[in-house]
């Protein structure tokens, strides 16, 4: 009976003791088997787990399969395939039964802890996309907003960029994971950017691509996004990068067309680079390089395998076992320089493009193009010179331009560039450098040229006419010979205007290939059911058709009517003068007053959807006044792209102005790169005549602005777009739109009104005036920004003349004199 007799507190420590050890037992027994739930043996391969888990991952993911248990079950499969797949804790498993990320049972569990209660780290790790587990991809290539519009936009006008929208409570991307890490991989060293957009950190972006799941995958190029629909696969992700690039970026070479492709470079201005290789599909890696210099280079590519490139590959003797890239410039006949590699990098590839971007002799055809091979000096780097012949493209000169071109080939100074430019179409800048003859009817001349700051300033000395003569270039070689010792034989400076973009696109064309690409881009998302972006379209399309439709309806069923009222009012003329009058007016008049109402409605819709990409923020426009405080952040330091609209004004103009500006540029105020302000001149009155002065074409200004020797200097209603950071102004001059005045508004009464100065003896008589009088100067004042608005559109399109300036005026220049 000693069981009987034992003591109630040591009943009750048996009774804990057992339960603890049956607590052990039952943890000791696996949570899931791995094996079991992925339906393999112990001995399985790699292959035949990964084989069996996509199998099953298709069959139970929740998005395909509607059963309740779906989704535990999808996270069942991905966890035993993350045990299965990994060596080591695939032998973990095996030898403790472990099947989390924790440390063994073997050693933890049983270890003493002087806790109370203890939790197991397994109790809090779920398999999704958190922080602490997140991969390479999603720390390495995340991307914010900013870093996306400043960086990855222009850049993918070099190369294409690969984006996932993931997010971390995302079941899917748990599976595209390891295709994602694989693609990633590949294309990073072929040169495609990636990125990673967390929709639980960036929203902003994902709603700005468009992407309203996850997981997504899209690709941007020249700043278009386009998602992609298929498969996660490598093969799929691959020729989806391949079809971003443009279709023609690379172009196939036969016997038969290789003269006509080398041939093109006069034409084209740009040298030809071809590949030479034993695959029939143009390698992907050779396709990004093409886009990526598509500026300067023309690619073509030969299939050796043809029977149609042997004559081509004889005739440069072209090596069979390893890829071989030429690159011609103004010689067809004979490579300027060959790479042959077995196995060829994009470091290789970039290298030998950078090194030969240009040709020999270039034409000068754009700007950009200009400021490439004649760089701006700076001071620590070593002056460039570059030697301009300006020439026609005339058969009777193809012979001295000939000859300039052999004399640029011998050239091995790295600090001249030889380059020459058609007078007729760069007309402009051979009127400034042969100083201000007639271009079209001069002879071809050689100048050297140097220049010295990005507003257009450069320092020049006419060498000789040319003709190709003997003589001539002995006379180019002394001068750049003394040009070496003594740089001040540049004696001629000038300020030169911006090149024409020769191989600019009319205006139609640009339009048909913009229609294009938007129509592309309707199709592709209606095919793919992306409704949520296709919504503002449908609706504004059945909007105008439904008000089409009723329109019709409407004025064809009022027209009946009409003739069916018009037949009782002949016979009784009474009726119809007393009461059937208000009827017949009603009738008439309520279609059209309908037709009216939803032709209203239609274009208000339209113009909501024309300008809702800059609707104004705030319902007031901010100006701040342009001072000595204001003047640095607001003009000097203003930030790249962004440009201050100053209005001057006067203290008695001040009020008036100030209410017309703002209503003229109220609808710009959407725009993040404008900034308002106003100038005073009564107090910064010397700020603004020494601005012109600086300008570029100061003379020009004033000659415009000199109306009488009166108003030589009245610039109130004046409006000024100061580029700070690129130094130059437009200009907007008041209009007067000639009004009269009789037929004032109850607006222009309203700023008579309001601007109206405060002005009277001290002894509180106001001085009197004709009412007359007053309204006639506040009316021309309220005018002079009639045109504002229309001169602000231009503005926003680039359309408008600029002055350039060499710096801002100084600070002493605004500071008002006390």
């Amino acid at each position: 009976m000693a069981g009987s007799n034992m003591n109630p507190p040591l009943a009750v420590l048996a009774v804990l003791v057992l339960s603890v050890l049956l607590a052990g037992s039952s943890h000791a027994a696996p949570e899931m088997d791995p094996y079991k739930i992925l339906g393999v043996t112990r001995s399985a391969s790699q292959a035949e787990i990964k084989k069996v888990y996509k199998r099953l991952a298709k069959e139970w993911h929740p998005d395909k399969n509607k059963d309740p248990g779906a989704e535990d079950m999808f996270i069942k499969i991905t966890k035993s395939y993350e045990i299965l797949s990994s060596e080591d804790r695939r032998a973990n498993y095996d030898r403790y039964g472990q099947t989390d990320d924790t440390q063994a049972y073997s050693s933890s569990r049983y270890r003493h802890r002087q806790d109370s209660f203890y939790f197991d780290e397994s109790f809090f790790n779920f398999p999704f996309n958190t922080k602490n587990q997140r991969d390479f991809t999603d720390s390495k290539y995340t991307l914010h907003f900013n870093q996306y519009v400043s960086e990855v936009v222009p850049d993918s006008y070099r190369r294409p960029y690969l984006i996932k929208i993931t997010s971390d409570w995302c079941f899917s991307c748990i599976h595209i994971e390891p295709v994602w890490k694989e693609v990633v991989q590949e294309m990073e060293g072929l040169g495609v950017g990636v990125g990673v957009v967390d929709v639980g950190y960036e929203r902003r972006l994902a709603n700005h691509l468009g992407a309203h799941r996850t997981p997504s995958i899209l690709g941007v190029i020249s700043g278009k996004v386009t998602f992609f629909h298929y498969a996660v696969a490598k093969e799929h992700l691959r020729q989806f990068v391949e079809d971003l690039l443009p279709q023609r970026v690379v172009e196939r070479i036969t016997d038969k067309n290789e003269k006509q492709f080398l041939n093109s470079w006069h034409e084209l201005n740009k040298p030809h680079v071809l590949l030479f290789d034993q695959v029939p599909a143009v390698p992907l890696l050779f396709k990004l390089a093409a886009f990526a210099y598509k500026d300067y280079l023309q690619f073509g590519y030969v299939d050796q395998g043809l029977a149609e490139t042997a004559e081509l590959q004889k005739r440069f003797n072209i090596n069979t076992y390893a890829p071989t890239m030429l690159v011609f410039k103004e010689n067809t006949d004979k490579p300027a320089d060959i790479i042959q590699a077995k196995g060829m990098k994009k470091q290789i590839i970039d290298e030998f493009m950078s090194n030969n971007k240009f040709l020999l002799a270039p034409r000068l055809v754009n700007q950009k193009l200009f400021d490439e091979l004649c760089p701006v000096k700076q001071f620590h780097r070593r002056r460039k010179y570059c030697v301009l012949l300006m020439t026609t493209d005339e058969e009777t000169y193809s012979s001295g331009n000939q000859e300039f071109l052999s004399f640029a080939s011998t050239n091995t100074r790295d600090v001249v560039r030889f380059a020459y430019v058609y007078q007729r179409l760069q007309q402009q800048l051979c009127d400034i450098l042969m100083h201000g003859q007639d271009s079209a009817q001069s002879t071809p001349q050689v100048v050297i040229l140097e220049r010295r700051n990005t507003a257009g300033k450069a320092l020049f000395k006419p060498v000789t006419a040319w003709n190709g003569s003997e003589e001539d270039k002995l006379r180019l070689l002394e001068e750049l010979e003394r040009l070496q010792k003594d740089p001040s034989i540049l004696v001629h400076d000038a300020m030169l205007p911006e090149l024409n973009n020769e191989f600019a696109s009319m205006f139609v064309v640009r339009w048909i290939y913009a229609s294009y690409d938007y129509l592309s881009e309707v199709i592709d998302d209606i095919l793919h059911n992306n409704w949520r972006e296709m919504m503002p379209l449908l609706s504004l399309i059945f909007s105008a058709l439904f008000i089409l439709f009723g329109t019709v309806v409407i004025q064809a069923f009022s027209d009946s009517s009409e003739d069916k009222q018009m037949k009782p009012k002949v016979k009784d003329g009474t009726n119809a003068e007393n009461g059937s009058s208000g009827r017949q007016e009603y009738s008439s008049s309520n279609p059209g007053s309908i037709s009216k109402t939803y032709a209203g409605f239609f274009f208000l819709k339209l113009c909501v959807a024309i300008r809702f990409s800059r609707a104004p923020k705030k319902n007031f426009v901010e100006v701040t006044e342009l001072t000595d405080i204001t003047y640095i952040s607001n003009l000097v330091k203003l930030r790249p792209g962004h440009i201050n609209i100053v209005l001057v004004l006067t203290d008695a103009s001040k009020n008036i102005l100030l209410s017309k500006f703002a209503k003229e540029v109220y609808s710009f105020t959407g725009t993040q790169t404008l900034h308002f302000s106003f100038l005073n001149l009564d107090k910064h009155s010397e700020w603004m005549s020494t601005l012109l002065e600086y300008a570029q074409d100061a003379a020009q200004i004033d000659a415009d602005e000199d109306d009488g020797g009166s108003r030589k200097t009245d610039y109130t209603g004046f409006v000024l777009a100061l580029n700070g950071h690129k130094k130059y102004l437009c200009l907007f001059k008041p209009v007067y739109t000639g009004e009269d005045l009789d037929g004032k508004s109850s607006e222009d009464e309203a700023g008579t009104s309001v601007g109206k100065p405060r002005s009277g003896s001290r002894d509180g008589h106001p001085q009197r005036k004709s009412s007359r009088s007053r309204s006639t100067s506040t009316l021309q004042i309220h005018h002079k920004l009639d045109r504002l608005g229309l001169w602000m559109e231009r503005l926003m399109e680039g359309t408008l003349p600029r002055y350039y300036v060499p710096a801002w005026p100084g600070l002493d220049k605004i500071t008002p004199s006390k």
